[in-house]
């Protein structure tokens, strides 16, 4: 039997994988772009907000040591 702490353990684990993977599909995409030459696209600048906004959460997953 699945425990009330163990779900939310899950779910925290598979939200943070949600978050790495979207900061680093937003990374990739940024440096094609760059490579092409489209640093002031508006889907450049989007793709930026979406990774700082991804940083911040790592970030505060940091600070209360739950990411190494």
């Amino acid at each position: 039997m699945i425990t009330e702490n163990e779900k939310r353990l899950a779910a925290f684990e598979n939200m943070l994988q949600s978050v790495i993977e979207q900061y680093d599909s937003a990374d990739e995409r940024m440096k094609q772009l760059k490579a092409e030459g489209k640093e002031k696209t508006a889907t450049y600048r989007q793709l930026m907000g979406s990774k700082m906004q991804m940083q911040n959460i790592l970030s505060l997953y940091k600070v209360h040591d739950l990411l190494d």
